[in-house]
């Protein structure tokens, strides 16, 4: 997480969304910087701690961006990154099952150390209910989110990939995927109020 007083802007890091190539990019820039385990910090975390100490410190109130991928797409790249292709013998290898298993695992009520992954809707919103994000982008409209930064830095934003795990196969059954739905209806419906919204959802709310 990276945040920059001169634009008033807070750049919270959803995992596997992208985020780790922008903050490389936008890095010099940042007057405060969260890196290893504190990078992650959730949304509800930022609100009730870290905003208060920033208002309180330094006056500022910043405007708070972060960007959700497809469900589907974050799993699948969870998959790919914990495969042992990448990580071989590491706990938290998946051992290489097949994906449809790992979705299975996901969704699970006692998920194994590999498939706990979280989920972007708990992440992102107060106890599953208030989105307070002033500006939240759907991944697949990069576009969007370098033009909003490009405006804020008064400079064009060029990140570089970063973090890439190996194109491994990963079909996704007709049957897992409406039980990841319906296990997932939040994270999906949320999702979609972003595409509704042309991309960027900007629905701030604290309850």
């Amino acid at each position: 997480m990276l945040v920059f007083f001169k634009q008033n802007l807070a750049f919270l890091s959803v995992p596997k969304t992208g985020t780790t190539a922008y903050e490389l990019a936008l890095r010099p820039a940042a007057d405060i910087v969260f890196t290893k385990a504190t990078k992650h910090m959730t949304v509800g975390k930022f609100h009730a701690r870290f905003a208060p100490f920033l208002e309180q410190t330094y006056g500022l109130r910043p405007e708070r961006i972060a960007v959700m991928r497809d469900p589907v797409d974050v799993i699948r790249s969870w998959y790919r990154y914990r495969s042992p292709d990448r990580m071989g013998d590491n706990k938290h290898c998946h051992g290489g099952v097949s994906f449809d298993d790992y979705v299975l695992d996901v969704i699970s009520d006692k998920p194994s150390r590999p498939a706990g992954i979280g989920n972007q809707h708990s992440f992102l919103t107060l106890a599953g209910r208030g989105l307070p994000i002033h500006h939240l982008f759907a991944y697949d409209r990069q576009r969007l989110l370098r033009d909003f930064l490009a405006e804020r830095f008064g400079r064009e934003v060029e990140p570089r990939q970063k973090n890439v795990s190996p194109e491994i196969p990963a079909p996704l059954s007709p049957d897992v995927e409406a039980k990841l739905r319906a296990a997932r209806a939040a994270e999906f419906a949320l999702y979609d109020r972003i595409q509704q919204a042309d991309g960027v959802l900007r629905a701030y709310c604290e309850r």
